[in-house]
């Protein structure tokens, strides 16, 4: 009898361990599915909002005439007359690419759309792919993560505000894209990233580009930035810059007004500009120069 229930016992124990296997299995399961039940995706808030303001192709058309051939130099004095020592004044190591002193196509004039970038979160080490179109394909995918989407809502007279996020060595302003953003006309590029194929954009002059120093950064995109937002509050060159501000850029650096304020800068600053032009003019009669377009002609 004792060795017919040692018998039965052996034939059972799997049968009872097998069960316990799989009842742990479930358990752990269950549990996996109620954890991944209580995913929580955080709900962000801009706490900086934008600021409403009038958009019309009237008011558009006022501010542009009304900063027409105005120098950095001449807004900076308006905002310091109203109070705005410096602010939007960007570090001076945000310089144009290139300087034209005979028709001065460097200089820019225009409102900000503005536009931030990310460092990505993918990379790819050597022989991450079996061929070459495998690596196509990951950089197709990844240039889709880092779009000029901004270019839907551009107009003329716009200027690109970029925010690079730090990536030292991605020139996304290149060549090609740039002559597609003159298309629409956009007049100029600010960021504190870079361009690539920059002798091709400083040979065409379609579009006005400040970046750090004037250099180039080269890389592309993919694995290295993503697109995370356009039209929002950026930081650029030391700059708080909302959509829609007045961007005023030549080679003396670049200087943002606030919208709210575009007006009363932009009339303070063309009495400035009209007086320094006159003075000048009487200095260039009396040195025995020739007048330009730089100076009033009495």
């Amino acid at each position: 009898m004792y060795c017919l229930r040692k018998l039965r016992l052996r034939s059972i124990l799997p049968v009872v361990l097998t069960l316990l296997v799989i009842a742990t299995g479930l358990s752990i399961a269950a549990a996996q599915g109620s954890s991944a039940a209580k995913l929580t995706t955080p709900e962000g808030v801009r706490l900086l909002q934008n600021k409403s303001f009038d958009d019309s192709e009237r008011a558009r058309k006022e501010i542009l005439e009304l900063y027409k051939d105005l120098r950095v130099t001449d807004v900076l004095d308006g905002m310091d007359l109203i109070g705005l020592q410096d602010i939007g004044l960007m570090k001076k190591d945000i310089r144009p690419l290139w300087r034209d002193v005979d028709k001065f196509s460097h200089r820019v004039v225009g409102f900000a759309i503005t536009v931030r970038h990310v460092p990505t979160d993918v990379r790819v080490g050597q022989n991450s792919f079996p061929d070459l179109e495998g690596f196509k394909k990951f950089k197709s995918q990844q240039y889709r993560r880092a779009p000029d989407a901004w270019l839907s809502v551009a107009k003329p007279g716009d200027v690109v505000v970029i925010d690079a996020g730090g990536i030292a060595e991605c020139g996304f302003i290149g060549s090609n894209n740039s002559l597609g953003w003159a298309e629409k006309g956009v007049v100029g590029v600010v960021t504190n990233g870079g361009a690539r194929d920059t002798d091709e954009i400083v040979k065409v002059k379609k579009i006005a580009v400040y970046c750090p120093n004037g250099h180039s950064t080269r890389g592309v995109r993919p694995g290295r930035l993503i697109a995370e937002s356009y039209n929002f509050p950026i930081s650029c060159g030391g700059a708080l810059v909302y959509p829609g501000d007045v961007i005023v850029a030549d080679g003396d650096g670049v200087i943002v007004v606030p919208r709210k304020h575009a007006l009363t800068v932009g009339k303070l600053a063309r009495e400035i500009n009209v007086g320094d032009e006159s003075s000048r003019a009487e200095r260039f009669k009396r040195l025995g120069m020739e007048l330009d377009e730089t100076v009033k002609v009495k």
